[in-house]
């Protein structure tokens, strides 16, 4: 049970630093917006995985 709430933070946690960090690319690339949506998408399997994870197991 312990493991699983690890496993959860640490998914949650890289979730949030890749939304931020693609958030930043987005803006600060205007010219080039894939790499900030490819950031954010990678962060939101990320979030998916979690959300699995929370209610299947």
């Amino acid at each position: 049970m312990k493991n699983r709430e690890e496993v959860r933070n640490i998914l949650n946690t890289l979730f949030m630093l890749l939304a931020l960090i693609g958030l930043v690319l987005y803006f600060a690339m205007p010219h080039n917006h894939i790499i900030g949506i490819s950031v954010v998408g990678v962060g939101m399997v990320l979030k998916i995985a979690e959300f699995f994870i929370r209610f299947m197991f």
